[in-house]
């Protein structure tokens, strides 16, 4: 195979389509890992900056990006032609469910359209974004092959589904293994050889793509099943009166049999509110339903919901009205130490704490601003006076660089979802968790 050729001397040109959180970074580590890499984004201002070596996605190293600009090993496009000169293209662009929560695989599609205007024999096109079981094979590969080339005989295409988790220390897509699964033997083989090397991690083989696209649906699954189910034991443990994460720290004693989750107020980000609907949404066609993961997220989607009754409540014991309360809400982003506002439960909190006409103000500082309801809204900083003059103080991410003594000695009222504030000390009487 010519193109193995051309990775084991690392002369193949790489292409990838999408420079946001997963794009940007895999674009990153093919150029350190010696090949030319160009990144495709419609966005010209995502685009410029990467051609200025200015970094916008956490994961990615500032000196990194630049000095690989700078020694020209990787470039950012919005010319599409340029494809022609790539060996292989990974897609890593958005695959967004609609308000109904139907998949939508517009950029999937538009991407796979730009690839086959373009695409040359011993071309690897890989798809990286998470969708459900079958769109490699039904959706992408009749595009690409309206050239006239075949799938798996004149180029290779494969699955391979992104696993980034923004923030995570441990584990940057340098070190996350990978899972692989092509259209044909040959495809399986050249994609497995471009990520080994590229990667320090190993790369899993499946039979196809479907398997490697189930596998991240899987994943994701299992994780929204496990967090409606802790959120659900939440809500029972608070009407017995009993303390939730007390019991959870009890049992994730046992050595088996038992994973630890926590209960919060909903589930954010780019893939657990989002990837398991693929499955419901392609399980129709099946004629059958998903009745757990359909009721894990009616049970998370209630969950900020949820979290405003119980600000309700609390401001009701203080004799307190909530339209009008002063409330102070730390976190918008959607987990803690990052800048990641996708799906945000926050986000959900404040619209729920809006319906009822409190008075908002948001502290948060990963987040400088953010757009809401057609307006910028900038947050603001954490004083003692904002939290003296707040009726009530709720806690939606759990940033570690907040001074949550501080908090507690100022606040009248603390509703904590998140229990970061486990370790305060004194005014505890003051603190009130999920």
């Amino acid at each position: 195979m010519a193109l193995i050729d051309k990775i084991n001397d690392k002369t193949a040109k790489l292409g990838v389509i999408g420079l946001g959180y997963v794009g940007l970074p895999l674009a990153v580590e093919k150029a350190k890992a010696g090949y030319n890499v160009i990144g495709f984004d419609v966005q010209e201002s995502k685009v410029k900056m990467v051609n200025e070596g200015i970094n916008y996605i956490g994961d990615v190293v500032d000196s990194e990006l630049k000095d690989l600009v700078k020694n020209g090993k990787i470039k950012a496009s919005t010319n599409f032609d340029e494809l022609e000169s790539c060996d292989a293209v990974m897609i890593c662009v958005p695959t967004p469910l609609d308000k109904f929560k139907q998949p939508d695989l517009t950029y999937v599609e538009a991407s796979t359209r730009e690839v086959a205007k373009r695409i040359h024999k011993e071309m690897l096109v890989v798809l990286e974004s998470t969708t459900y079981p079958g769109t490699t094979e039904e959706v992408m590969q009749p595009i690409l092959e309206e050239s006239g080339l075949k799938a798996g005989e004149d180029f290779y295409l494969a699955f391979s589904p992104e696993r980034v988790d923004p923030g995570n220390i441990r584990f940057k897509t340098k070190n996350t293994p990978k899972v692989v699964g092509g259209v044909s033997e040959a495809s399986t083989k050249v994609a497995k050889a471009l990520y080994e090397s590229i990667l320090d991690a190993e790369v899993f083989c499946v039979s196809s793509p479907k398997e490697a696209e189930m596998a991240k649906i899987l994943e994701n699954s299992f994780r929204i099943v496990n967090i409606a189910f802790i959120n659900e034991m939440a809500i029972v443990a608070k009407k017995m009166g009993i303390n939730l994460w007390e019991v959870i720290d009890a049992a994730a004693t046992k050595p088996f049999g038992f994973m630890p989750f926590y209960p919060g107020p909903g589930v954010g980000g780019h893939c657990i509110p989002i990837d398991p609907f693929y499955l419901t949404y392609k399980a129709r066609e099946y004629d059958y339903h998903t009745r757990i993961i359909e009721m894990s997220g009616e049970i998370n989607d209630y969950m900020p919901e949820y979290v405003v009754e119980r600000v309700m409540d609390l401001l009701n014991e203080n004799k307190k009205c909530m339209n009008g309360a002063k409330i102070v809400m730390l976190g918008i982003a959607y987990k803690n130490d990052i800048d990641d506002m996708r799906e945000s439960p926050a986000l959900k909190v404040l619209e729920h704490l809006e319906k009822k006409r409190a008075d908002v103000t948001v502290v948060d500082p990963w987040v400088a601003e953010f757009k809401w309801n057609g307006d910028t809204v900038k947050t603001v900083e954490l004083t003692e006076e904002l939290l003296k003059n707040a009726d009530a103080v709720v806690v939606t991410t759990g940033h570690t660089n907040i001074d949550y003594d501080f908090v507690a000695k100022n606040a009248k009222i603390i509703f904590d979802t998140k229990n970061i504030m486990k370790n305060v000390k004194e005014n505890r009487e003051k603190i009130v968790i999920l």
